[in-house]
């Protein structure tokens, strides 16, 4: 039985922190082609946000060769290059991160994505002290092979304690596209569907971010006050997107509409000072942005959300 739940806007528009391992560590070889590079003591990093427990897992990292031709498609060589070189990033070679986020609200322990694989974010729960077993509710930003394949194994659910959530505007579209991946991993389960603005859990609410999928969702996190953004894949590099959110990526869907979700998101973000987590931000993933130039400044965080 498929559940949508109505928008609540109104009513919800509204531990100090530990480093497991440090971000730059060895890597071991792929235990698949579906699999990332899973780091030998994955990290993690526990924040804190009002009542709320927000750790980012390190899922996997993935080097990715030529990364003009995924970011910034639209532009010249000399553009991508000078922009790089003022960030002191090779144009070679760049590194992609997969972050999936747990957030303990008391009452649930909620789970944002999964990875490339099971291995990943079951090593990155380890690491955190954490069990798929006490994952109560899993939300999907989008389904993409790296958001989706970490939600079976051998044909089982991952988290087996979970109810799972996801737009169905991007349900929809992937139940109807052939995919295999969502055809092993998805469709097997059963989703509860919530709308832009609605909100699954108590200070946790969606908010509409299409383009890089047709149905992605971005969610805000709210605890005694404070705010945080959990963008998923609404910005994909801290330069070549946040930097520079005209820049088009390969990978989304509607490139012109995926800008302008990029420049609204990281505008409220930017305007109001609160941090948010990028899926594929340099782990942890954490910062805040500063409007600068034709897009935002990344600020890697500090110990803000340690305090």
């Amino acid at each position: 039985m498929k559940t949508t739940w109505c928008n609540r806007r109104t009513a919800l528009i509204t531990a100090a922190g530990t480093l497991a391992a440090p971000a730059l560590l060895p890597v071991r070889a792929a235990a698949s082609e579906t699999d990332a590079e899973v780091p030998a003591f994955a990290p993690y990093r526990r924040l804190k946000l009002g009542a709320f427990t927000v750790t980012p897992l390190l899922a996997g990292a993935r080097a990715l060769d030529d990364p003009h031709g995924t970011f910034g498609v639209n532009v010249s060589d000399e553009e991508f290059a000078a922009v790089s070189a003022a960030a002191f990033l090779p144009t070679e070679r760049s590194m992609n991160f997969f972050t999936p986020v747990l957030v303990e609200t008391g009452s649930e322990t909620v789970l944002f994505d999964t990875g490339l694989g099971p291995e990943g974010i079951r090593a990155a729960l380890k690491a955190a002290g954490k069990t798929p077993e006490d994952v109560t509710l899993v939300i999907i930003t989008h389904m993409h092979g790296d958001h989706i394949g970490g939600l079976m194994a051998g044909g089982q659910p991952t988290f087996p304690n979970a109810r799972y959530i996801t737009g169905q505007i991007e349900y929809d579209h992937w139940a109807a596209a052939g995919n295999e991946g969502f055809d092993s991993k998805v469709r097997p389960l059963t989703f509860d569907f919530i709308e832009d603005g609605a909100s699954p859990v108590p200070g946790i609410t969606a908010v509409f971010a299409p383009g890089h999928t047709p149905g992605h969702m971005a969610y805000r996190l709210e605890s005694e006050g404070k705010a945080l953004m959990l963008t998923a894949d609404t910005a994909n590099h801290y330069v070549w997107s946040v930097g520079q959110p005209d820049w088009e990526v390969r990978f989304d869907m509607d490139k012109p509409t995926a800008a302008e979700t990029r420049k609204r998101i990281l505008g409220q973000i930017a305007e109001e000072k609160i941090p948010f987590i990028g899926y594929h931000m340099p782990f942890p993933a954490v910062g805040y942005l500063v409007a600068e130039g034709p897009g935002f400044r990344f600020v890697p965080a500090s110990y803000q959300l340690d305090l």
